[in-house]
This record gives C-alpha cells, structure tokens and sequence, in this order.
C-alpha cells in the first residue's frame, strides 16, 4: 500500500521495496558496464550520458537500501543527496554535450540503437517493479523518477540513433543528450523540494519521551 506523502506520522517502507531496489542495484550495475564500453566505441554523448546515469543509479539505489530501515528524517536526507546529484549529472551532461559539439564529433548509429534498445528492455523492467512505491516517501520517489527518466532516455537514445543514421551528423545524439540533462535536473530539483518537506515534517513530529531516569541520589 503506497504512503501518503502528507501523512502526519512517520513513514515505513512499503512491503517488497527492498527487494526491488536490489534488483534495480544489480541491472543498473550491469547496464553500466555495457553501455559504458558501448560509448566508448561508438562515441555516442547521449550513450555515454546514459551510461553515466546508470551508474549514478546504482550508487543511489546502494544509498536507499543503507537508509530504508531508518526514520522519515534520514531518509529525507538520503532523497536529498540524490536530489542534488541528479541535477548535478544534468549539468554534466550539458557540458559533455557542448564539449562534442566543439570537436566535431559523429556516433556510430547502429551501436547506438542496439544498445538503447537493451537498455530499454532493462529500465522497463526495473520501472515496472517499481512503478507502485511511486506515492511513497521522497526517498521511494526519487527512485522511481530514476527509473522512469531513464526509460524516457533509453527511447530517446534510439530516436537519436535513427536521426545520426538518417542525417549522417552528430545533432540529434547532442540534442538527446541535451534532453536527458534536463530531465536530470528537473528531477532532482523535484527529489530535492520533497525531500525537504519531507526533513521538515519529520522534525516537527512530537519525540518520544525520554525513559525516566531515578531520582535517589546517596550523599
């Protein structure tokens, strides 16, 4: 049953949640390694972006299995590093993009598309597990827009495959690139705003009473 991201009392995470995170950890840690080398091969931006955020992913989802037996405050606070991070990849992402735009750089197409089609296929999966913790805490929230991000990427790597194919030039990867960056940030803003409501609420909540300490003192 999904958390009501308003509710007054302290959050606990839903049934299966861990399960799931650690089948995104593994698919996201070998997503990394495949369509790392697939980037390096075919000098795709956007191949190398996702590559990246595949990564990213999987330190996170390292980050919310550390903290999911702990309290609404520290897992605000974990949502919150994520947040930051995520908007930091979109801006690094921005950057590479500039930077290949300068050198003149054009990827292979078809590694592109085989590779964006793989990844797919992974991050639906993973999005799917997922796809019922989406209402949860801020911390099951931000995984989810990871997940779901990065099936967004995935279709768009292979639209930007058939557009470097069609037109022989490197726009379409850089333009993709530069869609996956703004999706990371506008994200990872979305983490960051929540989970700061969410640091809030949790340190409103009343504390529990201290155990009642004696009172006899010998002299």
């Amino acid at each position: 049953m999904a958390c009501s991201c308003s509710a007054p009392e302290p959050k606990s995470p839903a049934p299966g949640f861990r399960r799931a995170l650690w089948f995104a950890l593994w698919v996201n840690l070998a997503m990394f390694v495949i369509e790392g080398l697939a980037s390096l091969s075919s000098g795709s931006v956007s191949l190398m972006a996702d590559a990246i955020d595949f990564f990213g992913d999987s330190a996170n989802y390292i980050l919310s299995l550390t903290v999911l037996s702990m309290g609404m405050l520290w897992r605000g606070r974990a949502a919150m590093v994520k947040g930051i991070t995520m908007t930091a990849f979109g801006l690094v992402v921005w950057g590479r993009a500039v930077w290949v735009m300068q050198a003149g750089i054009t990827p292979e197409p078809l590694t592109m598309g085989a590779i964006g089609l793989l990844a797919l296929a992974a991050n639906v999966s993973v999005a799917a597990l997922l796809f019922r913790f989406r209402e949860g805490d801020s911390d099951m929230r931000s995984v989810w827009l990871c997940s779901r991000n990065d099936a967004i990427s995935n279709i768009a790597v292979m639209v930007a495959a058939l557009g470097v194919f069609g037109t022989g030039s490197a726009w379409p990867d850089l333009i993709v690139a530069a869609i996956m960056g703004t999706l990371a940030i506008t994200a990872g803003i979305s983490v960051v705003r929540h989970a700061r409501s969410d640091i809030a609420e949790a340190k409103a909540l009343p504390m529990e009473p201290a155990p009642a300490v004696s009172s006899s003192h010998s002299h």
